[in-house]
């Protein structure tokens, strides 16, 4: 189990994204428009820095769901590979059997 101040963390991440994405994707059509002047450009460059860095999405990590591990993530369950062995020999993943050779 991972520490709760690390999950809570990622999900206060989670929200300032979801809070700060539109105001981002308008700062960097801007800045990425080459017909716009350079002052103008300059200054929602400046504003995009003055954001949170932790709205960034490229911060977030993928976390598992029920641990909280960020290792070994597999992103079509959202839980890790421990988690997903775990759940998996006891039957409550549809679909999953346990292996033995």
């Amino acid at each position: 189990m991972a520490k709760k101040a690390m999950v809570e963390r990622e999900l206060k991440r989670q929200r300032l994204v979801k809070k700060y994405e539109n105001r981002r994707a308008e700062l960097k059509a801007i800045i990425n428009n080459r017909e716009l002047p350079l002052e103008e450009r300059f200054t929602a460059n400046l504003k995009l820095a003055k954001l949170p860095r932790n709205s960034s999405a490229t911060r977030l990590h993928n976390r598992c769901q029920l641990t909280g591990r960020p290792k070994g993530y597999y992103r079509k369950l959202r839980i890790s590979r421990i988690a997903l062995r775990e759940y998996g020999g006891f039957g409550q993943i549809p679909g999953m059997v346990k292996s033995s050779w």
